[in-house]
């Protein structure tokens, strides 16, 4: 993040702080229809076109640091496989034997020297050839080459390793765009991997989702928590291409350090956005973070049913070298899960409501336009046409995207 950069989004949170209404032109933004949050069929298509077609985050290289070490990521309703291989390449695979489709591995996380079917013993290399089977005998014109295991599309920012099942996606970095430049700052190739923890929730996954791109909310339920250090009138947010977007919500007094992250190892490079402000990435679809020169959490937002979801929460911290981690870390986490119960709190009520005949739709207002620029990106990647006409939402924010 360059200085010019840095003086036009300063520019951009002293301009929302002094504003008195939206600016000029900028669209009234139509109701969302209540049925994207109950919809069985649309739903469907959810799952379908956007968390099968999706870049997501599977897991950190610290999770899988030698060759031979594997992650099994599960969130879409397939198994994958992400393996290190014994080349260091990062590489990924569904979990599914060639001969009949039983399982390779059986555990969340691992480390093997290469791939054991263990139902019939056929036998793959950690980059996905099928090197050995038993009774090839057997066989008519078996020919192993004909054979390796079905790749998944795997991609790195820094050592954060995403994959995608659209084996037709476009590649990682140029699908984020702008964000890596932005993300420089907190090294992305020196973080380390630090917890990770789900957090079960009863409501539809977009629900939730919602809270965590606007602070519209703060000084309702984060009185005696974030509202007390963060100044929500003053939040300047970007929209960029394919859903992703950026709000930074300035401290309220420029010096101001969280306690809980006093005498933190701290990244050099973060910039003055990240040391005086919240700078709030969200990786479209699930992924938002909330960046800090002391480290940052992943908050993703996985959808477990129709009604039901999972946020999980992933810390990442600066290299601490040979050393040990620094013990504050726990309070930290502590102290974060205390302000995502708040956020949680009425996730099952609201669930209760959007079902209800009271609920018609989603009423935004200008600080809560990311929550349309997703709701947009979702009617792209689906597209339109497959999508009943009384659960579409209107493109009206094509001209406030930054591109």
């Amino acid at each position: 993040m360059d200085a010019q950069t840095v003086e036009r989004l300063k520019a951009g949170m002293r301009y929302e702080a002094d504003r008195t209404a939206p600016p000029e032109g900028f669209p009234k933004l139509p109701v969302i229809p209540g049925g994207r949050y109950t919809d069985p069929e649309f739903q469907a298509l959810e799952r379908e076109f956007l968390w099968r077609r999706a870049w997501l985050y599977a897991c950190h290289l610290d999770e899988i640091p030698e060759p031979g070490s594997f992650y099994l990521f599960r969130r879409t309703g397939s198994p994958i496989l992400v393996v290190h291989g014994k080349d260091g390449v990062v590489r990924a695979f569904y979990n599914t034997c060639r001969h009949r489709g039983a399982p390779l591995v059986k555990t969340c996380t691992g480390k093997v020297d290469g791939l054991v079917c263990g139902y019939h013993g056929w036998t793959y290399s950690l980059d996905g050839k099928l090197m050995n089977l038993r009774d090839k005998r057997d066989f008519v014109d078996l020919r192993m080459d004909d054979y390796p295991l079905v790749p998944v599309r795997c991609e790195r920012l820094g050592n954060w390793i995403f994959v995608n099942e659209d084996p037709d996606a476009e590649p990682l970095l140029q699908h984020l765009g702008r964000m890596p430049g932005y993300l420089e700052q907190i090294q992305p190739d020196q973080v380390r991997h630090v917890d990770r923890r789900s957090y079960p929730v009863k409501c539809n996954v977009k629900v939730l989702l919602d809270a965590f791109m606007e602070v519209y909310h703060l000084k309702s339920i984060h009185q005696n928590t974030v509202d007390r250090f963060l100044d929500h009138r003053g939040t300047s947010i970007t929209l960029w291409p394919r859903g992703h977007s950026l709000m930074i919500t300035p401290n309220r007094r420029p010096d101001w350090q969280d306690p809980g992250t006093k005498g933190m190892r701290r990244i050099e490079t973060a910039t003055e956005i990240t040391l005086s402000n919240n700078p709030s990435f969200m990786f479209y679809p699930n992924l938002v973070t909330p960046v800090d020169a002391t480290g940052n959490p992943f908050l993703l937002f996985w959808p477990t049913g129709d009604r039901d979801m999972e946020i999980e929460v992933i810390w990442f911290a600066p290299d601490w070298g040979d050393g040990v981690l620094d013990p504050l870390w726990e309070k930290r986490i502590s102290n974060f899960e205390r302000i995502l119960e708040e956020d949680t709190q009425f996730a099952g009520q609201i669930q209760e409501s959007v079902e209800s005949q009271a609920f018609r739709g989603v009423t935004l207002n200008y600080q809560e336009r990311r929550i349309y620029h997703w709701h947009e990106e979702l009617d792209r990647r689906i597209g339109p046409e497959r999508i009943p006409e009384h659960l579409r939402v209107q493109p009206v924010l094509s001209d406030w995207i930054e591109r």
